[in-house]
């Protein structure tokens, strides 16, 4: 339960909000709105790390051209099921939806479609675009690269990105579908940030300090290195997201991903790949349907754990908390809300749709994640 006052919204209160403060960042109205309501998405989700508190972030990063506000993103085919996008430097959810639009596209041919995107930025919650593959009826895998967060094995400095392996399969007549989306950190990198800006601690064994030593500390972590799931494993599965979207696809990769937080002197040239599969290549799309209702029936029919209450597919606790946020509001905390307020300040963005007429903003929350490393 958090100790931070709190304040509830609709989803359209916040969309409203993302849409005029990326407008005002330069953004094409059509692509404000887009990546307004994704970041809503994520919240809605519970997954606050991508939310709506990343907007004053990408902002800093238009206005220091390291993001082209307005893309001209290009499309090749260099073999009959492969595509390459180059993003342009745009926000990377514009490239990643596009590349997820091609994609289908090819893939609505050939079967199956591989999407390789270079000269992109961060592109938020994976999942994004593997619901939009889902939704679609389509199997999919979404990779990406990323700046700097976690060792190799064996190393004490910071060399490959959290970097989610993200995939989903649509799901049966009486089943949902299979949605995953995981940092190969313990905990994803921005859950810390997030920490960071409501002044809380973080959990031992996530994390470590610029030192190299075990740190609760949020803001000491965040500047530090976070730690892989699982030792070598994830180290290694963070490796293959790096070598797959960043090294395969020609963008940047080992180490030379710019940070979000620290860098603003260079576009990132992010990668990203994307596979995009049809349900009815080995079997029917009939059969397909009615083999992911067995499996699913077979999955709640487990004999459960002690403690666990309900057996669930990966995506549905996130689905519920989706169901929730829309039936009750979303929650913010007031000190995420007074970093979105002071952005709105200073860049002459009225919304008292969310702030009303008299916000008292206590502090810029969300400036230390602006602040060079010593």
């Amino acid at each position: 339960m958090s100790t931070h006052q709190e304040f509830v919204f609709r989803k359209e209160q916040l969309e409203l909000l993302g849409r005029r403060l990326f407008e005002a960042g330069g953004l094409r109205a059509e692509d404000a709105k887009t990546i307004a309501e994704d970041l809503v998405k994520a919240d809605m989700r519970g997954l606050y790390s991508h939310g709506i508190s990343r907007i004053p972030m990408y902002l800093k990063r238009i206005d220091c051209k390291c993001v082209n506000p307005r893309p001209d993103i290009q499309v090749e085919q260099p073999a009959a099921a492969v595509l390459k996008v180059n993003g342009d430097d745009g926000m990377g959810f514009l490239v990643a939806h596009r590349a997820m639009e091609e994609g289908i596209r090819l893939c609505k041919k050939t079967g199956i479609a591989m999407v390789g995107c270079t000269r992109s930025t961060h592109f938020g919650m994976s999942a994004l675009y593997v619901k939009q593959a889902v939704e679609q009826g389509y199997v999919c895998m979404v990779y990406t690269n990323s700046s700097a967060a976690l060792p190799v094995c064996g190393g004490r400095t910071a060399f490959l990105g959290a970097a989610p392996f993200a995939a989903g399969m649509p799901g049966g007549y009486e089943s949902p579908g299979f949605l995953l989306d995981m940092a190969m950190t313990v905990t994803a990198r921005g859950k810390i940030r997030v920490a960071m800006i409501n002044n809380e601690p973080i959990a031992e064994g996530l994390a470590l300090d610029s030192d190299g030593n075990p740190t609760t500390d949020a803001k000491k972590a965040f500047e530090g290195i976070c730690l892989p799931f699982g030792g070598p494993k994830g180290a290694a599965l963070a490796m293959l997201m790096d070598m797959m979207a960043g090294m395969y696809t020609g963008s940047n990769y080992a180490g030379d991903v710019s940070s979000l937080y620290y860098r603003f002197d260079e576009p990132q040239n992010l990668g990203h790949m994307i596979f995009v599969m049809r349900p009815d290549l080995f079997v029917p799309e009939d059969e397909y349907k009615k083999r992911m209702d067995e499996y699913y029936r077979r999955l709640k029919a487990l004999p459960r754990a002690a403690g666990c209450d309900e057996i669930l597919m990966p995506g549905e606790p996130e689905d519920r908390k989706t169901k929730a946020s829309l039936e009750q509001g979303i929650s913010l905390t007031k000190e995420i809300l007074d970093s979105l307020y002071l952005e709105c300040r200073r860049r002459g963005v009225d919304c008292p749709e969310v702030f009303g007429s008299g916000w008292q903003a206590a502090s810029d929350s969300g400036a230390v994640v602006f602040k060079k490393k010593e």
